[in-house]
C-alpha cells in the first residue's frame, strides 16, 4: 500500500522523501555506504579527506554545523539550514566525486559505494539534543573507541572543549539515546 501511495505521489518507493522547508531547520543527516561496507574506512587519510569535504560544503552551503561523526562506513552530521536543496546537491555531488576516486584507489570500478542518504528535522530541543549525543556517542557505540573525544573524525572533543566535561555528562544523562537510530544506523 505505501509503496503504491508513493509511486502515486512521485516519491521514492523505499526511502523517505526529501522535505524542503522554507525556512531555516535543523536536521540530522545521515548517508550510509552500499551495504555497510566500510568504504571509508580503508585508511585513516581517506576518513580525513572525507570529514574536511563535508565540512567544506557545510560551509559552502551556509549551514550551521552543531555535530558530526565519520565512520569508516557511514557518516552523520546535525546542521541547521534554509539551503537544505542546495546541501542535497552539494552532497550528491560529493557522493559521486568519491565513488569515481575512491573506486579508482581501490581498482573497483563499478562498485556502488553510497546507498542512500537521508535528512529528518528536528522536532524539539529533546529532539535535537539526543541527536547530538547520539552522533557523538556513535563511534563508541560500533566499538572503534571507548570514549567519544578518542575518534578523531568527529566534534565531540570540540564539543567537551567547549562545553566542558561536567557539562556534557549533564546532557548525557538529561537526554539519553535510548534507542534512538536502533532501526536505521546498523554496522
Amino acid at each position: 500500500m505505501l509503496v503504491a501511495v508513493r509511486r502515486l505521489t512521485r516519491q521514492p518507493w523505499h526511502s523517505p522523501p526529501h522535505r524542503d522547508a522554507r525556512h531555516r531547520l535543523t536536521y540530522i543527516f545521515t548517508a550510509a555506504c552500499y551495504e555497510h561496507k566500510p568504504i571509508i574506512g580503508v585508511s585513516a587519510k581517506r576518513l580525513s579527506e572525507c570529514e574536511e569535504q563535508l565540512l567544506n560544503i557545510c560551509e559552502m552551503t551556509g549551514g550551521t554545523l552543531y555535530a558530526w561523526t565519520i565512520l569508516p562506513n557511514h557518516y552523520h552530521l546535525l546542521l541547521q539550514t534554509d539551503r537544505i536543496r542546495e546541501f542535497r546537491s552539494e552532497i550528491g555531488r560529493f557522493h559521486g566525486r568519491s565513488s569515481f576516486v575512491w573506486n579508482g584507489q581501490d581498482k573497483t570500478r563499478g562498485r556502488q559505494v553510497w546507498f542512500n542518504c537521508f535528512e529528518r528535522p528536528m522536532k524539539s530541543e529533546r529532539h535535537f539534543q539526543v541527536s547530538r549525543n547520539y552522533i557523538h556517542h556513535n563511534a563508541v557505540r560500533h566499538g572503534y573507541v571507548e570514549q567519544w573525544q578518542d575518534w578523531p573524525w568527529s566534534s565531540a572533543a570540540e564539543f567537551i572543549a567547549e562545553y566542558g566535561r561536567q557539562h556534557v555528562m549533564e546532557l548525557w544523562r538529561e537526554y539519553p539515546i535510548l534507542e534512538y537510530g536502533k532501526k536505521w544506523d546498523t554496522r
